[in-house]
């Protein structure tokens, strides 16, 4: 009986069942190639279905590994596989987009050393020039179960996302959002004060919000129709009076829907306490460096394929990070000089913009380099999984 070889798919932030293309397309593509590429081994695909992208990044990891953990330990059962802990007959591939990425790294980490890299810096002391390191996790551990091969990343923001992307998205938002802020500042008086406003904030944070809360739904006992209360009233003022009344609007249907916006704030907290570690540059750096160290130890692969755009972008200049050449625009930052893995670009000819290459990778009609990425990505796999394990697969379990 062969040996099998997991490859488990994890999206990133706000992703979901058609990020890897539509109906699943890539991941079925990408388990064709590599099983011509590996013939001794059976290839099998399973896709982490859509979860909360928000709160601890440590949560959302323990979530997934015990998830993964379930889905191996039927896998060794089904096979009857005498040692599975010792001898695995199944060996799982990471493969993450975005930050699915980080969330396939920090798993492999936590398997291998028991000790994950997020939450071991202080944001405080989190520097690019600061001397302060915290202890480097353990030797990894070989006998880590489920045992994982390799570490496949596309667009994964290892090092953070380009300062480019960053600037761009902020200058052009800035003036509305500076109107917005003043907006919402001149209403914490009738909210009660700036007390009760970290007050209702607080009470927000406590109590879990699967999405932001949508209007009330009002009765037709004496109660104002749906359409003609909460955000529909302000919405039919904005759309006749234009731009000015608009911002006059949403100020008045912000003080009418205070409750549900105090929860609001408490669901986009959360979903950037999940992507906060993007911001954290130690952490990421260590993180990067236990994985190049995993990858010399244990022979566990790590690579990324990261968006860069091409003939279709123009050079741009922004007040942060001055002019860009449109060739040189990533999604992600790029290492430059130290040793982060397998890097390689994943250049998109008719993407104008980086946000568009990201989130366009696996979809053939408007990712020029589909073919050429699809088939980096199976040598990758193929080569990191070429070892005394993948010979030994003709060596039958059963008589």
């Amino acid at each position: 009986m062969k040996k099998t070889l997991l490859l488990t798919f994890i999206h990133g932030f706000k992703g979901g069942e058609s990020t890897f293309g539509d109906n699943y397309a890539f991941t079925e593509d990408l388990r064709r190639r590599v099983a011509i590429a590996l013939p001794k081994v059976n290839v099998k695909v399973q896709v982490y279905p859509k979860y909360e992208t928000r709160g601890d990044l440590s949560e959302c990891v323990s979530r997934f590994r015990d998830w993964l953990l379930n889905k191996v330990i039927d896998l060794e059962v089904a096979t009857g596989a005498p040692s599975p802990t010792i001898d695995p007959h199944i060996r799982v591939m990471l493969i993450g987009h975005s930050m699915g990425g980080i969330v396939a790294a920090e798993t492999a980490i936590a398997l291998s050393s028991e000790r994950p890299i997020h939450g071991t810096t202080d944001p405080a002391d989190d520097d690019a020039n600061s001397k302060i390191s915290p202890p480097r996790p353990p030797t990894p551990n070989s006998l880590m179960f489920p045992y994982i091969q390799g570490v496949l990343a596309f667009d994964t923001p290892f090092l953070g996302v380009s300062p480019g992307v960053v600037a761009h998205g902020a200058e052009g938002h800035i003036a509305t959002a500076s109107a917005a802020v003043a907006q919402l500042s001149s209403l914490t008086s009738l909210w009660g004060g700036a007390k009760a406003a970290d007050a209702s904030r607080s009470s927000a944070q406590k109590k879990p919000v699967a999405a932001l809360p949508a209007p009330e739904k009002k009765d037709q006992d004496g109660n104002a129709p749906a359409n003609e209360a909460g955000w529909g009233k302000w919405g039919k003022i904005a759309m006749v009076a234009g731009a000015v009344g608009a911002v006059a609007a949403s100020g008045a249907a912000a003080y009418y829907n205070r409750e549900q916006i105090s929860q609001g704030w408490g669901w986009a907290a959360s979903h950037m306490e999940f992507v906060g570690c993007l911001a954290r540059k130690e952490e990421l750096r260590r993180r990067v460096q236990y994985m190049v160290r995993l990858n010399k130890d244990l022979g566990v692969g790590f690579g990324n394929l990261y968006t860069r755009l091409g003939k279709a972008a123009t050079s741009r200049t922004d007040s942060v990070v001055g002019t860009v050449l449109g060739n040189q625009r990533t999604f992600c930052v790029v290492p430059q000089r130290d040793v982060a893995g397998d890097w390689r670009p994943a250049v998109n000819e008719r993407a104008t913009d980086e946000v568009w290459a990201h989130m366009s990778m696996f979809e053939p009609k408007v990712n020029p380099a589909y073919e050429t990425m699809a088939s980096e990505a199976t040598e990758m796999i193929a080569s990191w999984t070429r070892n005394d394990w993948y010979e030994s697969s003709a060596d039958a379990i059963h008589p």
